[in-house]
């Protein structure tokens, strides 16, 4: 889920229900202070990792220079430090560790990073033994990821971000997890979420869970990461790693990517294996890359495609998948694209609007082929339907997975109840009137489910397919959300009127999204979706657009947002 899955105000009228039931917002628990608990001075990277959160709090750190030895490194140039021995696999490891302690678990406190791999220099080790006898295993061979923790990985635990779950640990990695391993991946930790992936109640702020508190967007601090996959994106936007994984079922990959100023991809639902991850929806779940650049998140995708026997929807990918995405990446390929662009589109904000206009321009500059469309309308009307087949598949799907589990809840019926038992901890803020309605649906055989599948999963196809036909277009395109509003413990989430998640959501069809420019000292990026297994193509245009723009800064921590200090950038 995503915190925010509105396609458009323009059609808000018809979609508020979808609005606000699609972007389940999670409210955020702080133990340590207040999020404008952060004054001036200048602090190292050094003396953050000998500070407890409350104490680093009291510094001056609004002049805090970030001059971290890896910042913004790419997969690439980190093989050539390994291959070329100035740093090892463990010593990698180490060196992002004590990024995560310094200014994740203490100082900053961006609270991202949910738990870290017990066997991380185990694994980092052998890695360079490895390497040392002259056997690599890839472009990720002892490469830091850290993994959404709604994802298996054995021997830690998997609470989707609730303390209803602590204790989980499961026997097996999911399926991809063991890809990752196999590509050499050191797996560094899990990252924190919007608990339940953003489907417990309507009222949430994103990237709150009862287990790992409030994640902190890194550009201005009291601003929200967005959701689902909070944690994973912002980890990778402060370089707390090289990549992340992350997952969406609406918007939880792309929204949050989007607004601490990454590269996120939502691939095909299919494409990657789904086993072993705490799911929403058989019909709309996937995990994907989250990274700072198209190059990473393509080498990163190339590893974790395959067939699971496990994943039927995996069948479907067979002959269309590739280990290696990297070949599909230009400069010059804007040049010829048709890219359709909503007609009718427009933001409240005239800031939006004056960078949306200016990607319009650029593109064409690029010569693109820059095409009127009208998608978003008839898309808006199937919100309900989504609604529907989420509640039902949510329950089903499950049940499914905790009965298999080592959690001691068991059933959707048990969590809930967990809940209620233990409110004051589990429900300090926002409550869980999703969970009670997906309890009440009747199963996957009802004529109402399959209606709704009907109509959210197929007609969303027909649309999306039929104009990209008659347009012959390559990609459609849109800002993939605004910037983030400030995270709210009363009320939860309040998004402003863009989100561009919900039809390739909905289709079951990929979703990249690329930093675009800044609003406010805040990052926006912009969305290019296509028909399914387009995945070549649209990194491909990704990639073309990140070169063109080049809107990836990284970011500086400020505490709070000065109004006569913005700059336009």
């Amino acid at each position: 889920m995503c915190v925010n899955n509105f396609l458009s105000l323009n059609y808000s009228h018809r979609s508020h229900l979808f609005t606000n039931l699609f972007f389940m917002k999670r409210k955020k628990f702080i133990s340590n202070g207040s999020l404008l608990g952060l004054v001036a001075g200048t602090l190292s990277i050094e003396s953050f990792t000998k500070l407890s959160a409350g104490e680093a709090n009291k510094q001056n750190m609004q002049n805090y220079v970030d001059e971290f030895e890896l910042n913004e490194i790419t997969i690439d140039e980190l093989q050539q430090k390994m291959s070329s021995g100035k740093l090892t696999a463990l010593q990698l490891a180490e060196i992002y560790l004590k990024r995560i302690d310094g200014i994740d678990k203490n100082g900053i406190a961006l609270k991202s990073v949910i738990e870290i791999n017990p066997t991380a220099i185990k694994e980092a080790t052998i890695l360079d033994e490895e390497r040392k006898s002259g056997t690599t295993r890839g472009l990720l061979h002892g490469i830091p990821v850290l993994i959404k923790d709604n994802m298996d990985v054995e021997n830690m635990n998997t609470t989707a971000g609730s303390l209803a779950l602590d204790g989980n640990k499961p026997a097996q990695d999911a399926f991809l997890v063991k890809q990752l391993r196999q590509a050499g991946a050191v797996i560094l930790g899990k990252t924190n979420l919007s608990e339940w992936a953003n489907i417990r109640s309507e009222n949430s702020s994103s990237g709150w869970s009862s287990r790992g508190g409030q994640t902190k967007n890194p550009y201005i601090l009291d601003r929200n990461p967005c959701g689902s996959s909070s944690g994973s994106a912002v980890a990778v936007s402060a370089n707390l790693c090289a990549v992340a994984i992350g997952t969406e079922t609406d918007g939880s990959i792309v929204a949050p990517a989007s607004v601490n100023g990454v590269v996120g991809l939502k691939p095909t639902v299919g494409l990657i294996s789904r086993t072993g991850i705490i799911p929403i929806s058989e019909t709309q779940d996937t995990a994907g890359p989250i990274a700072r650049t198209v190059k990473d998140a393509a080498i990163l995708l190339g590893v974790i495609t395959g067939i699971d026997e496990n994943d039927n929807a995996s069948a479907l990918s067979k002959g269309k998948t590739f280990s290696d995405y990297t070949k599909f990446l230009q400069a010059g390929l804007l040049k010829g694209k048709r890219i359709g662009v909503e007609a009718v589109w427009s933001s409240k904000n005239t800031k939006l609007n004056l960078l949306f206009h200016k990607i319009i321009q650029q593109l064409k500059s690029a010569e693109a082929v820059v095409v009127e469309i009208q998608i978003l309308e008839p898309l808006s009307k199937l919100g309900d339907a989504e609604l529907e087949v989420l509640l039902c598949e949510f329950k089903d799907g499950l049940n499914k997975y905790l009965s298999k589990s080592n959690a001691k809840i068991k059933t959707l019926a048990d969590l809930i109840a967990f809940n209620k038992k233990e409110e004051n901890v589990m429900m300090p803020f926002f409550q869980q009137e999703i969970f009670e309605n997906a309890e009440k649906t009747d199963g996957l055989k009802t004529d109402v489910y399959l209606n709704a599948l009907s109509l959210s999963r197929d007609n969303s196809r027909k649309i999306i397919d039929e104009v990209m036909s008659k347009n012959n277009l390559d990609a459609i395109m849109g800002l993939t959300s605004g910037p983030a509003c400030t995270t709210d413990l009363i009320y939860g989430d309040h998004w402003g009127d863009i989100s561009f998640s919900a039809p390739a959501a909905m289709a079951g069809y990929p979703h990249i999204t690329v930093p675009a420019g800044f609003v406010y000292d805040l990052p926006v990026g912009v969305s290019f979706f296509s028909e399914a297994y387009s995945e070549p193509k649209l990194l491909g245009i990704a990639y073309a657009f990140e070169q063109l723009f080049g809107a990836r800064k990284k970011p500086e921590f400020k505490s709070t947002l000065v109004a006569n200090k913005i700059t336009e950038h």
